[in-house]
């Protein structure tokens, strides 16, 4: 008898020394510069235990009209920070915008902006979702679990 598990809440996947140092600093550089690549940000929100300002790089995503941030290795601490919070800033060059956040339920919208995340940086982060076939909304469904996405809409 084979038993199939879903993907835990909590999942979280640790950087490694490349992605720490190498990858995510000179994105970060080239984001502050202006120059977003493929729609990265820098995400600043205010921490939950601390009250100071966080800062990480993420990738924003369309999807029609709406604007998505989603957490490819898990719950990480921008996840468990803006969950608290509600609210952050995506900032790319001198633009900076102010923005809410709702985190979406677990169901069809999420797995369609996983696929559109996926279809768009797989080879950024489809490392992050075990060989889970884009094409294959089922397989998708069964992982959501894993990867926090939340809805962003600007602050007037």
């Amino acid at each position: 008898m084979t038993t199939t598990t879903a993907a835990p809440t909590t999942r979280y996947l640790a950087p490694g020394w490349f992605a720490r140092q190498a990858f995510n600093r000179a994105t970060r550089r080239l984001t502050l510069m202006g120059l977003g690549v493929w729609g990265s940000r820098e995400l600043r929100v205010v921490g939950r235990s601390s009250g100071q300002v966080r800062s990480t790089v993420v990738n924003q995503l369309e999807v029609g009209d709406r604007r998505y941030l989603v957490a490819p290795r898990g719950t990480t601490q921008w996840v468990r920070n803006i969950r608290v919070a509600g609210t952050g800033q995506l900032r790319v060059g001198r633009r900076v915008e102010q923005f809410r956040a709702a985190e979406l339920p677990e169901g069809d919208l999420k797995v369609t902006v996983l696929q559109a995340y996926l279809r768009r940086w797989s080879w950024e982060v489809g490392q992050f979702f075990d060989g889970v076939d884009v094409d294959d909304p089922a397989a998708l469904a069964r992982v959501a679990s894993g990867y926090p996405v939340f809805a962003i809409e600007r602050e007037a």
